[in-house]
């Protein structure tokens, strides 16, 4: 009998690229307490919109049987996302949940922060390990241009002083710039937070979904941010903490903390990217561009042992050769043209 290391061994699958399986982004939630231009412009997600109903959200017990069979295929790290995952009631009883299987490295959560400081104690105690807010800027009508006229930036700071007290700590702020729309507040952000353990990245604009109306002369690349803050407080790069991590990062030359830029657009990750992605209905999805995905809840209900479900999982991943920000600018990007959406997902 094959010992539980070279099982484990035997179970990883990999890529036609060579890639692992080693994260699993879950999206908890389609809804979304803010209307983001790039993610859900509520010209398109007004009050008419129809998201999921409640019996077609996988449940907790659910989440937990499927995320269970993706650790059992290599998976690690397990994120939490939405929407916004903060509006599914009980989420700490799925934190403590996955939390619990075994080899689990670390359960993370990915939100936009309006509801942080109600959750974080309790998220914390439970098992969470860390937490990324969403935060585009701190001045208040910017900040409302890129929540879709929701909410207040202070909210968000109270989530996060809230998160570091519960022991969230270093705390990641993503930022995605938008040139011409709040690049001009980029630095009052990170003087904001430097000298605290929270960490802001800067995250190039991207073309996912259909719906947010991208145009490249809007991105700003990451090499040009980079430049501005060097200017303004000199950088030093750090190593990179594994294989995968997606933002490059810099530390303060004065040892105030870091900072990290995202660049999927200028500087493409594809080659390591090992997240694959379950959205709030139970499709698999392998990239954060794709257009189509396979359904995991419709064998699951119809009764599919573990064994077939992680046949069905293994299968997927094995023929997966998604590399689409490598080849968004060339010809054969044209088959990625109907992207699934961003909240349906997770960033």
């Amino acid at each position: 009998m094959l010992n539980r290391t070279a099982h484990r061994a035997l179970a990883a699958p990999t890529d036609q690229l060579g890639r692992a399986m080693h994260d699993l982004r879950i999206s908890v939630m389609d809804r979304c307490n803010f209307r983001c231009p790039y993610c859900m412009p509520k010209e398109t997600y007004g009050e008419g919109y129809r998201f999921l109903g409640a019996t077609e959200r996988l449940s907790f017990g659910e989440i937990t049987r499927l995320a269970g069979l993706f650790v059992g295929l290599g998976v690690r790290k397990l994120r939490l996302t939405g929407g916004e995952p903060l509006l599914r009631a009980g989420l700490a009883e799925l934190v403590g949940d996955l939390a619990a299987l075994p080899d689990v490295e670390d359960v993370a959560l990915t939100t936009n922060g309006l509801l942080l400081s109600r959750h974080a104690h309790e998220l914390q105690a439970q098992g969470l390990a860390r937490v990324t807010v969403s935060l585009d800027s701190l001045d208040p009508e910017v900040f409302r241009t890129m929540s879709g006229g929701h909410g207040h930036p202070n909210d968000i700071l109270q989530g996060i002083e809230t998160a570091i007290s519960a022991g969230l700590s270093p705390i990641k702020v993503n930022c995605v710039l938008e040139r011409g729309v709040n690049d001009h507040t980029a630095l009052a952000l990170l003087e904001h937070f430097r000298g605290t353990p929270v960490i802001v990245r800067f995250i190039e604009y991207m073309d996912v979904g259909n719906r947010n109306h991208w145009d490249l002369k809007r991105v700003i690349p990451s090499k040009e941010m980079q430049a501005i803050v060097h200017a303004h407080w000199p950088l030093v790069p750090i190593a990179a903490q594994y294989i995968g991590e997606v933002a490059e990062r810099y530390a303060y030359a004065d040892g105030q903390g870091e900072v990290g830029f995202i660049s999927s657009v200028s500087q493409p990750f594809c080659g390591s990217c090992s997240r694959a992605r379950l959205s709030s209905e139970g499709q698999l999805y392998t990239c954060l561009f794709a257009t189509k995905g396979l359904d995991l809840r419709g064998p699951l209900r119809q009764g599919a042992t573990d064994q077939e479900l992680e046949s069905l999982i293994r299968s997927v991943w094995m023929a997966r050769a998604d590399r689409y920000s490598e080849i968004r600018t060339s010809p054969q990007s044209a088959e990625h043209q109907r992207k699934i959406e961003m909240y349906y997902i997770g960033g």
